[in-house]
């Protein structure tokens, strides 16, 4: 089964069901319910997307936020994690924090709207729906 790193901003576009991307979101989500894919997302995504969500009101947040975790594993950070991104190429840190989680998950592929701020990434980058393509042309 393909492991998947999701950026936040692919759990923010399902959860607060942005268009056009939701859409793309819930055909990753819907293989991950039927055990197509395992989806793996950082502790910082539940922070993140809580604060992103938060016009949705705490419990409603809570409740989205419980839902998902339902169909994702929540990686490891650590100090290893922080220290290596403290001297990556990444020119900014959140983003370097994802990257180093993706890799001590053993992620195949990092699922993002923002391909540009993966450049030094060793992982293959895809957004969702060029992943989903993939699947569609094997």
């Amino acid at each position: 089964m393909t492991r998947l790193f999701l950026d936040t901003n692919i759990v923010v576009d399902l959860l607060d069901r942005r268009e056009p991307f939701c859409h793309d979101a819930v055909r990753l989500f819907s293989m991950a319910y039927n055990k197509q894919v395992q989806l793996v997302v950082s502790p910082m995504t539940f922070s993140t997307a809580s604060f992103l969500l938060r016009k949705h009101g705490s419990e409603s947040v809570r409740k989205l936020l419980s839902n998902f975790r339902q169909l994702a594993r929540v990686s490891t950070t650590d100090e290893r994690t922080v220290d290596d991104s403290l001297v990556s190429q990444f020119q900014d840190f959140e983003d370097a924090m994802q990257y180093y989680t993706a890799l001590r998950a053993d992620a195949e592929v990092i699922i993002t709207r923002n391909g540009k701020d993966f450049t030094a990434s060793r992982i293959p980058v895809m957004t969702a729906g060029e992943y989903l393509s993939t699947l569609e042309n094997k």
